[in-house]
């Protein structure tokens, strides 16, 4: 099925006809192996937000295939302060996208997982109360959670000074979460790429000029250069880019 602004491949094979959820299903698929895929939406210019918030670059395609990624994720990771900023609700799913993780094997809902180091954080916060599957908290051996939080979530402690990045993804492996979705924000990003944590990135170029002053899509201490081979690229006739680069 097609809907809304149609979706086209560039490269490579390109198509003329529009692309449906069928297709882009199988263009992003699931890896046979653990795999963290990240996805961000940026303007031509490199900024990662208009106005303070992504929703500010984010139309339709690009909501389009941010679904479709949530649907084929086993746990979507997210830092404690874009889910505050960005004011994240229960991570849901509707009931066509549902039946496709239930025809494959997978829970109906991804597992939401919650990187925090001062676990400054509201169990209240519907993202925590009113999930559908029990989130997971990633922090360090000594944060001290707020009161509540123990009831809503499962937290787990990895590393000391920091959140031990690469200890958190194996505990989410063992835990048969081995399909990771990374939705920022850009310093969770920064510190993936810097520990070689990074498979895959998924990134919506939105044809906007937003101008000097908003960040990147990453931030954070230098970390060597990763390079990410070109794996498709999409265009919708909205004039968004949505390009796709994991390891080879």
């Amino acid at each position: 099925m097609t809907v809304g602004i149609p979706i086209r491949r560039l490269w490579p094979e390109p198509s003329t006809q529009p692309l449906d959820d069928t297709a882009l299903t199988a263009l992003y698929g699931r890896a046979d192996e653990p795999r963290l895929r990240v996805n961000f939406v940026a303007s031509l210019d490199g900024a990662v937000t208009v106005d303070g918030y992504s929703a500010g670059l984010s139309g339709e395609p690009d909501k389009r295939v941010f679904g479709l990624l949530r649907m084929l994720c086993d746990a979507l990771v997210v830092a404690a302060g874009t889910l505050r900023h960005e004011g994240y609700r229960a991570v849901r799913l509707n009931e066509r996208r549902r039946a496709w993780r239930r025809a494959n094997g997978l829970a109906e809902y991804p597992t939401l997982v919650v990187v925090s180091g001062s676990l400054d954080l509201d169990p209240a916060q519907a993202a925590f109360a009113d999930a559908p599957t029990r989130p997971v908290v990633l922090t360090r051996a000594d944060a001290d959670p707020p009161p509540g939080l123990t009831d809503v979530a499962d937290v787990l402690r990895c590393g000391t000074e920091r959140v031990d990045l690469a200890a958190g993804l194996a505990e989410l492996h063992r835990r048969g979460l081995t399909q990771l979705l990374c939705e920022g924000g850009p310093h969770l990003f920064g510190a993936l790429t810097a520990a070689d944590l990074v498979d895959e990135l998924c990134l919506t170029v939105s044809p906007l000029l937003a101008g000097p002053g908003p960040g990147r899509i990453t931030a954070g201490d230098a970390a060597p250069p990763r390079h990410l081979a070109l794996r498709h690229v999409l265009a919708a006739e909205d004039g968004v880019l949505l390009l796709r680069h994991a390891r080879r």
